[in-house]
């Protein structure tokens, strides 16, 4: 009995296909592999190599090279993951006991993939640079935020940016974990979770209502993949080329902080407000 309540809660139900997808195979994106090879047609050698050493924009990259990098990204993914969408459409109705699990996972999979590509782009560091296959739990807070971000929840879009400017400001190299575990970003952590587990259930449900009729399925699968998939990608890559991490405000000199910009009055008053708005979650807002 005390199964089924955790099954149905919409918050453990997320958090299952969260980390299920993320131990599904090529999910997982190298960071240093992946900033190489996505920035080697824009840029030098040597900005690529500080970009991994630091990140992109303490490299000097500018935004602009940054935003192409990442709508490649977001083109391939999608093509790549409405293809695969599709596939799982063909078989019809007789075998959607199989094909709805595995698309489910395959297009969680591919949105980890490109909030991975985004994140690393966009100056946030190593999201999976541990040896265990399991996910901790301030990458899976984090995670779960961009997932918000992709699904249009304001809260979710000023907690990812109270986690980028703790970043910012302490040049970290990882995840605030207190922050994402313990601190004010948990409870819009759970609160997001419980959104999207609802959301998921929903987008589940037309999944399996497309895939009814062979063939046909296939076309309208692969075309609902490619009319969600699209649009929340680049909702997350706005937002992620938006904050504080975008900008080389810092530098770091034999360890030390060397501070090159002062918070101004304004941004503190944007902070505060982003503080407040992430107080509760809000519905999805169209981008």
């Amino acid at each position: 009995m005390a199964t089924s309540k955790v099954i149905e809660n919409p918050e453990s139900h997320f958090s299952a296909v969260l980390v299920g997808a993320a131990k599904l195979p090529g999910v997982r994106i190298n960071r240093d592999a992946y900033l190489r090879k996505a920035l080697a047609r824009y840029c030098s050698e040597d900005d690529i190599r500080r970009a991994i050493e630091e990140t992109p924009a303490a490299a000097g990259i500018p935004l602009e090279v940054l935003d192409k990098a990442a709508n490649d990204s977001i083109g391939y993914e999608t093509t790549k993951a409405s293809a695969l969408s599709a596939a799982a459409g063909i078989p019809g109705f007789i075998a959607l006991p199989a094909t709805v699990p595995a698309d489910v996972a395959q297009y969680f999979g591919h949105m980890l993939r490109i909030a991975q590509k985004l994140a690393y782009l966009y100056g946030w560091p190593d999201l999976f640079s541990g040896d265990s296959d399991d996910l901790d739990d301030a990458t899976k807070g984090v995670l779960t935020l961009f997932f918000g971000v992709m699904f249009g929840t304001q809260s979710a879009n000023a907690a990812v940016g109270k986690v980028a400017g703790m970043m910012s400001k302490q040049v970290a190299k990882k995840l605030p974990q207190k922050a994402l575990t313990q601190g004010v970003i948990y409870p819009i952590v759970k609160k997001v979770a419980g959104y999207l587990g609802v959301q998921m259930t929903k987008q589940t449900f037309a999944k399996t209502v497309s895939k009814a009729i062979p063939v046909v399925g296939a076309v309208v699968s692969g075309g609902l993949t490619l009319a969600t998939y699209l649009p929340m990608a680049k909702r997350l890559k706005k937002h992620l080329s938006s904050l504080e991490l975008t900008k080389p405000t810092h530098q770091v000199v034999d360890g030390e902080v060397v501070q090159v910009h002062e918070p101004s009055a304004t941004e503190h008053a944007e902070q505060h407000d982003a503080d407040v708005t992430a107080i509760e979650l809000e519905n999805p807002h169209s981008s």
